[in-house]
């Protein structure tokens, strides 16, 4: 007869392999603020008596005295921020995972004010349904429509919408009809198909565990219910497989591998593979996991791969099928949700991290942003904090891609700020703009080096920049004379003159600004390529722009020339007479007046243009280009 201990450890071994092969349902709970996302999240845990005995002894602590067992604070169980706790909000995402007999769950609480809407995209991203939290009272609010627009964003299919404090309308089906309808002729027009809605409350427990007994006119699934038995299809399994390469394994001489998740199909060795976007081709030899190699991986699973071929593969690459491998392009069309204070501005130089690769892009048009509450195409010109538009988003190279839709994992990204490194907004990729596959870089007999060998000069560019009034043109001009008089080859842009022509149609808003530096930051770069050495004299007032520039020109062949001056030299200068007008509010949007000034933090050169004179700046920067070796004084 087996031992006790035998019986337990078979009873354990049942137990693991029971709970290894259920299945993972990854949700998230989204809403407007005190919707009870959280007291939901808190009632599941404690309801499936998944709590421990000292967090259940602390919400007993925390409670008022005479506070029942019912109405114990269950969302302090979810925020775990002092601030939540304090404020009685949820600011950051926080995630639990609890199982049942049936499945494992992931659940993602979001906050519910407009101002965490980055971290509401944050959950939603991975969850596989929605439980979208409506207050009775209150209905259908404009956060209420911006989460759901959000989720459908970022592929969520399903939806619950779990009318909660039902308790307080004292549970009537009227109004409890009129709110779903409501809802579903709104997500029809998402594109949300699947909706199950159920009346509740979570503070009372009212069916989220157990069907209510004041719904008797309810005869569907409560909470709990649902989650356990919705369908959740794995469709990436399905597809060619896509591996985005994260990191080249090489722990030795002997040994070289690309490790990744599969985000899409499957593998085997001896598979023939190409990777994107250099359409290299090989065969993969082994799949290697910490637990040993694999006769097969598929969708979801981390891996390391060998091939049989030593070839070019760095992170940001794609392992694909070689028979149906991922497209690669520059420009696309895509859904951007905007999170940060300062506005988006078309032509700004950001950088974009889709799957592993990060990448210098910026947004070439707006081409209308979204009405959450109508579903309207509004025409914008910038995109503000939490707005949401569809937006034309071009790359500085191409990248492997598949529309959100079809891969997620190659289908979104995040854009980063280039100087602070904050992360300011996501987005989705719907498809390639055609003119990227169409257009390609010619080749030339005649390149940049042998055009500026011809000129005896290596070529350069100059950025002169300081507020109005400042003196760059006068030291440009300086300068230039003096190149000129050495035999140098020239040419200087100026920021007046350029706007009487190439730039004519753009006024002196901040969007009009960036796409002002960024089409004389392309003429410079065309003029540096004919072996110039090129000047450019503008304003120039934001960080962004000016280091956008700079990436467009080769280590060591752009000089920024800070004129410094103070504020109240240039204006009682005043050649121009604009300081006056911006005083008087007659000129909008005027630097160092009512719009910013963003000194340079570490330029090439830093001329303190009331302490020296325009002449003596001119022979130092003169002297400097010579030092650079640009030329031969």
């Amino acid at each position: 007869m087996p031992s006790d201990d035998r019986l337990l450890a078979q009873d354990i071994e049942a137990y693991l392999d029971r709970h290894q092969h259920k299945t993972l349902l990854r949700f998230i709970t989204c809403g407007s603020v005190d919707d009870g996302k959280s007291t939901l999240i808190g009632r599941l845990l404690y309801d499936s008596q998944l709590i421990l005995d000292d967090q259940v002894s602390g919400l007993r602590k925390d409670a008022k005295a005479g506070t029942e067992e019912e109405n114990l604070d269950l969302a302090l169980l979810v925020d775990g921020l002092a601030a939540e706790r304090e404020q009685g909000i949820t600011i950051d995402v926080a995630y639990r995972f609890f199982h049942t007999e049936r499945r494992k769950f992931i659940v993602a609480d979001t906050p519910g004010h407009e101002q965490y809407t980055r971290n509401m995209v944050t959950g939603a991203s991975t969850a596989d349904l929605a439980v979208v939290l409506v207050d009775a009272r209150k209905g259908v609010l404009t956060q209420t429509r911006r989460h759901s627009y959000l989720v459908r964003l970022v592929g969520v299919r399903r939806v619950v919408l779990a009318v909660n404090k039902m308790d307080l309308i004292g549970w009537s089906r009227d109004e409890f009809d009129r709110i779903v309808a409501e809802y579903r002729a709104f997500a029809a027009r998402l594109g949300i198909k699947e909706v199950q809605a159920i009346p509740m409350s979570a503070l009372k427990g009212d069916n989220i565990t157990r069907q209510s007994d004041h719904t008797p006119w309810y005869d569907g699934p409560t909470l709990m219910q649902h989650l356990e038995t919705v369908e959740v299809a794995n469709e990436a399994a399905s597809g060619p497989l896509r591996m985005p390469v994260q990191w080249v394994n090489r722990p030795n001489l002997d040994f070289r591998g690309y490790s990744g998740l599969i985000a899409q199909g499957t593998v085997r060795p001896g598979d023939a593979v190409r990777v994107t976007p250099s359409g290299r081709t090989s065969t993969v030899t082994r799949i290697v996991t910490f637990d040993g190699d694999l006769d097969e991986a598929r969708a979801g699973q981390s891996v390391t791969l060998t091939l049989a071929d030593e070839i070019d593969i760095s992170r940001g690459d794609v392992l694909c099928a070689a028979d149906a491998p991922a497209e690669a392009a520059a420009q696309f069309e895509a859904d951007i949700v905007w999170m940060a204070d300062e506005a988006l501005l078309p032509g700004r130089s950001y950088l974009v991290k889709m799957g592993a690769a990060t990448v210098p892009a910026q947004v070439t048009e707006i081409k209308h942003r979204i009405d959450v509450n109508t579903l309207d195409e509004m025409a914008a010109k910038v995109l503000e904090l939490n707005e949401i538009g569809r937006c034309n988003l071009a790359f500085s190279r191409p990248v492997p891609f598949a529309p959100y839709a079809e891969t997620p994992d190659l289908g979104a990204f995040i854009i980063i700020d280039r100087i602070s490194n904050a992360t300011v907004g996501a987005g989705v990729i719907h498809f390639a703009l055609r003119r990227s596959q169409n257009v390609h870089w010619q080749a030339l007999a005649v390149d940049a080096s042998a055009r500026a060998g011809l000129k005896q000069q290596k070529p350069a560019c100059l950025w002169f920049t300081g507020l109005s009034g400042a003196g760059k043109s006068t030291i440009a001009n300086l300068v230039e004379k003096r190149l000129h008089s050495l035999g140098r080859h020239t040419y200087l842009l100026d920021g007046d003159n350029v706007r009487h022509g190439l730039n004519k149609d753009l006024g002196f808003t901040e969007a009009d600004r960036v796409e002002n530096v960024r089409r004389v930051a392309e003429v410079a770069r065309l003029m540096s390529d004919a072996g110039l050495i090129v000047l450019v004299s503008f304003i120039s007032p934001f960080r962004a722009e000016r280091r956008m520039a700079r990436t467009l020109f080769d280590e060591g062949r752009f000089f920024e020339v800070f004129v410094d001056t103070p504020l109240e030299v240039a204006e009682a200068r005043d050649v121009k007479g604009l300081y006056k007008k911006a005083r008087a509010g007659r000129l909008a949007n005027f630097t160092g007046i009512d719009s910013p000034y963003e000194a340079p933090e570490q330029p090439e050169m830093h001329i303190h243009a009331d302490q020296v004179s325009a002449e003596r700046a001119a022979a130092a920067i003169v002297e400097r280009l010579a030092e650079a070796g640009l030329f031969r004084a």
